[in-house]
């Protein structure tokens, strides 16, 4: 075959890849707007694509491009080159007939105090999903047929509404408050929420109480109490236990006591992660000094450090854990349930410190992939380079509102644009090292023990407990074992002090083992007969108990 000829075939195949052209409906904005452009293209022909994206294998195709200064009636046009997940460009992808729809997330100006001026998606009360946010626009699904030069229209008619606050109820109230702190770092107004479980006799007492301050990811109202009975077809289900802890903690059968959970949403992820960033601002202090302390004082809360637990499952068991370390003499102490990674050595599947690349693991001539996690039949729930490359395409410069986003955001220091410094490259795989000794030198929670532990090790005895399965699907318990042997190494002679805590490894247990709870009881209600009995323990002399 001639070099003329093999270089028109080529130039051919490329001229022919499909294209899709995106227009911006009149009467949706009066100026322009920027944001990031997602088509969804998808082989289920039911119900709508942008809800059909998913870490699976059945997830369906996206593809993402930046648009800035976008005017109604103004068309954007997806090209050959378009960047795209599963398949990396819209060349890829196969003549067929598709249900496509495409969405905008539409990005703001955030003015910080450091003087970096970032295009951002805020928070609109959905916790940083780009197909559900309130204000993003999107195209009515659109059954196609995809020829190997065919261009398909669409047009961005329909905008996602409000969501509806919630409503306090005799048991749930809500609060929201404007945070200075983050005000001051953001350019902007910038409010906490949580959301207050309170004793069944709250209204008719003067009783002050302890708190349990439940982390998680975003949570607008509390799930795991539920005031009315499930369907009969979920009896066994979350929602079966939920009532059950409803019907427990309003019955008298339970110790009394305040469980709140925080709403604290960033540009980046659908919660802070409860600390000090340098991407997301004073989380951990806003929550400590301005959102907590507002609750106590309006719910009666005892307001003293014996008198406050922390708990939450997978990110919310970091928080727990975090905050605790963080904030060693305001919290009583901390149950981390399955929690994401606490030694950066293990890393899910990366030694942050060590390994070259978090995509594989590299020898002379062959290399095999890292996985992110793992299905209870033993195969692949996805790589990590699979899902480094669909929070690229949903979001360049850490703007996905994804979970490998939310680390780089949290853990990381900010670039020289202001945006996150990544630890690794989206394209690559190819770890920084500077960014990884930020990791270790801030987030890293086993190395912070480690370096600090004849500080911090007084103030935390007994405060620390871990439950993890053996079998996490995200490989979290390898993390945990590794921070158990340096704690439990503080019983040696000269290590001290000891530390006090617990772990537990539940025996082939996935992600997210609770601990040995009986069957049929449940999470909440073990738990608050946990906590119960630990602050009753610690309690000092004198200290007011009526609340069990």
């Amino acid at each position: 075959m001639s070099v003329t000829l093999l270089a028109f075939i080529v130039a051919s195949s490329l001229a022919a890849a499909p294209g899709f052209e995106i227009r911006l409906g009149r009467g949706l904005r009066t100026t322009p707007v920027g944001g990031r452009l997602i088509l969804v293209v998808s082989k289920n022909m039911q119900d709508e694509p942008r809800f059909q994206v998913t870490w699976s294998l059945g997830t369906q195709q996206i593809f993402g491009m930046d648009v800035d200064g976008w005017e109604a009636g103004e068309t954007r046009e997806m090209s050959s080159s378009t960047r795209g997940w599963p398949l990396r460009t819209l060349a890829d992808l196969q003549p067929g007939k598709y249900n496509v729809q495409a969405v905008f997330n539409v990005y703001e100006n955030f003015r910080r105090a450091d003087g970096h001026t970032l295009k951002l998606h805020p928070d609109h009360g959905e916790g940083q999903q780009w197909n559900r946010s309130p204000g993003n626009l999107y195209s009515k699904p659109q059954r196609v047929e995809v020829l190997a030069s065919s261009v398909t229209t669409l047009e961005l008619t329909e905008v996602i509404p409000p969501i509806e606050s919630p409503k306090n109820s005799k048991y749930i109230r809500h609060v929201r408050m404007q945070s200075k702190l983050l005000t001051e770092f953001w350019g902007r107004p910038v409010f906490l929420s949580a959301s207050v479980l309170v004793p069944r006799d709250f209204d008719e007492s003067t009783q002050h109480y302890p708190v349990a301050f439940y982390q998680d990811h975003f949570e607008r109202n509390f799930r795991l109490f539920r005031e009315t009975p499930p369907l009969a077809n979920a009896a066994r289900g979350m929602g079966a236990l939920a009532y059950l802890f409803y019907q427990d903690w309003t019955s008298g059968r339970l110790p009394r006591m305040l469980i709140v959970v925080t709403d604290h949403a960033t540009p980046y992820y659908d919660d802070s992660y409860g600390v000090n960033t340098a991407n997301s601002g004073p989380y951990g202090d806003a929550l400590t000094k301005e959102l907590y302390p507002v609750i106590e004082k309006q719910f009666r809360a005892i307001g003293e450090p014996w008198a406050r637990v922390l708990f939450g499952g997978s990110t919310g068991g970091w928080i727990a854990l975090a905050q605790q370390i963080l904030y060693p003499e305001y919290f009583g102490g901390a149950w981390g349930f399955c929690p994401d990674p606490v030694d950066f050595h293990a890393f899910q599947m990366i030694d942050v410190y060590s390994d070259h690349n978090a995509y594989y693991d590299q020898g002379p001539f062959e290399r095999f992939p890292k996985l992110l996690g793992r299905l209870p039949n033993d195969h692949i729930l996805a790589t990590m380079e699979s899902l480094s490359w669909q929070e690229a395409v949903l979001g360049t410069r850490g703007r996905s509102g994804g979970q490998l986003d939310a680390f780089h955001a949290t853990f990381g220091p900010s670039d020289a644009d202001g945006y996150p410094a990544k630890l690794w490259d989206a394209e690559t795989g190819v770890i920084n090292p500077d960014v990884a000794k930020y990791w270790q030198d801030h987030y890293d929670l086993t190395a912070l023990l480690q370096r600090d532990w004849q500080r911090l090790g007084p103030k935390l005895l007994g405060k620390l407990h871990v439950t993890v399965g053996t079998k996490d699907t995200f490989y979290l318990d390898a993390a945990a074992h590794r921070m158990e042997q340096f704690l439990e190494g503080t019983k040696m002679p000269g290590n001290g002090p000891y530390y006090g805590g617990s772990f537990d490894f539940g025996d082939n247990e996935p992600h997210c083992y609770f601990g040995k709870i009986p069957q049929g009881v449940p999470f909440m209600t073990y738990y608050v007969r946990t906590f119960a009995e630990y602050m009753m323990r610690v309690a000092p002399k004198g200290a007011d108990l009526a609340w069990r």
